[in-house]
This record gives structure tokens, sequence and C-alpha cells, in this order.
């Protein structure tokens, strides 16, 4: 039996996740059996992402504790919680992704930074690439002026060295 104490404990935890993710994905995980379920959360963990399957009255309770009411709408049927405070594209890969491969899980919606996001919201930020990716292409653009720039440098400077050895081929041999 759970006592009034575990059950404010566990409000003051699920409270905490909400006021400190970055990222909160809530679904619906009827229809996906148990292994499907730690799937996913391995797959979560690995991106320090946390699955939490509470009760809805919890998570409402959690919400207006957290001043994000805004998620309340969400919390119909059987209901679960991810909570990101790493990388928010990660995390809606991998619920885009899973989603994908097992139908029965449904992305109901989310809070990115504050935004409520509905369910194409958080399968185009799962289609953005990784951080890597985006930084590397920030990069390249960065280099490819710059490369440019000594590439037509040296070519001016290769020609005037042809143009040097040609002169003194043309000495050497008059």
């Amino acid at each position: 039996m759970i006592t009034r104490d575990m059950k404010n404990r566990m409000l003051e935890e699920v409270t905490e996740e909400l006021k400190n993710a970055e990222l909160v994905i809530v679904t619906d995980y009827r229809g996906l059996n148990v292994k499907a379920i730690s799937d996913l959360r391995g797959r979560l963990r690995n991106e320090n992402c946390l699955y939490r399957i509470t009760k809805n009255t919890l998570n409402r309770l959690a919400c207006k504790a957290a001043g994000i009411e805004q998620l309340e709408p969400f919390f119909e049927g059987p209901t679960a919680i991810a909570y990101s405070n790493a990388d928010p594209v990660a995390a809606a890969k991998i619920f885009s992704d899973f989603a994908k491969e097992n139908e029965a899980l449904v992305i109901k919606g989310g809070l990115l930074t504050g935004q409520v996001l509905d369910e194409q919201a958080i399968k185009a930020l799962g289609e953005i690439p990784p951080r890597d990716v985006l930084l590397a292409r920030v990069v390249g653009g960065f280099q490819a002026p710059i490369s440019g720039l000594v590439n037509v440098l040296q070519g001016t400077l290769r020609q005037l060295v042809y143009t040097v050895d040609a002169i003194r081929l043309q000495k050497e041999t008059a």
C-alpha cells in the first residue's frame, strides 16, 4: 500500500523532473509490451532521457506545481512521460524512429522550453540532424570561403613560379 508520504515524494520527484526538463514528450503506450517499453527506455537512457509511466492525476498535479499546465490536455488514457534535459533533438528522434517501428506508440504531444508541441512538431524535431552534424556544417560553411581564397592565392603564386621558371629556362638556353 502506498502511503500519503510516498505519494508526496513521488509528486515532488515528478515535479522536479518537469521543472528541470528541457524537453517533455507525452505518449500513449497502450499496445506496447514490456519488451518494447524496455527497449525504448534503453534507447532513451543512452541519451540521458527518462521515460516514466505514472498516473494522470499525479501528472496533472506535478504540472500545476511546476507551472506548466499546458501539458494537462495530453493526460487522457494510458500515459507515459519522457523527460530530457540533454539533447532534445536526440530524444525526439528516438521517439520518431520508435513510433515508425512500433505503431502502437502514439506521441500525444510535448513541451520544449515552454513551447507546446504536437505530434508533428516532435517528429519534425526528430528530423533535425544531430548536433555534431550541424556543427560540422557550420564549420564547413566557414571553411569553404577561406579554402577558396587559399586556392586563388596559390594559383596566383603558382603562375608566378611558372613564369619565373620559364624566364630562367629562356636565359639558360640563350
